[in-house]
């Protein structure tokens, strides 16, 4: 018996670099890669190093304590894509519990695309007035 890694589904396109949907990390438009957890310019793995919330910082109104190293970030955070309270490699996240369903898939993906072509529209239109 021969056992194979098996593709879950080619057509969900997840970047690992900025994490949005829609495309892969080989036409990803970004230079260097996001944070998934703050959507800063840094890997997910150095969060705790680099990310506001872990970091001390006494001058703010409400001091913040730092992170100690090997212990987890107390802040949520918001998905990248849709902004709900999950993070985008989730899987509460609706494009993966919808994987396997084209049909789902194809709809929102397509609306992903009009919301993107509006937004272009109207930063041109007001470029131009």
């Amino acid at each position: 018996m021969t056992v194979r890694e098996a593709n879950m589904n080619p057509e969900v396109l997840l970047c690992k670099n900025c994490w949005k949907w829609e495309h892969l990390v080989g036409v990803c438009r970004i230079q260097g890669s996001k944070c998934i957890k703050c959507n800063s310019p840094h890997q997910t793995v150095h969060y705790c190093e680099f990310a506001w919330c872990c970091m001390a910082n006494g001058k703010t109104n409400l001091p913040r304590l730092e992170t100690k190293k090997g212990k987890p970030c107390p802040y949520s955070f918001k998905c990248l894509n849709c902004k709900d309270n999950y993070q985008a490699n989730s899987m509460e996240y609706p494009f993966w519990k919808h994987c396997f369903n084209k049909e789902w898939y194809s709809k929102e993906y397509a609306k992903i695309q009009d919301n993107q072509k509006t937004s272009i529209r109207s930063v041109v239109n007001s470029n131009q007035s």
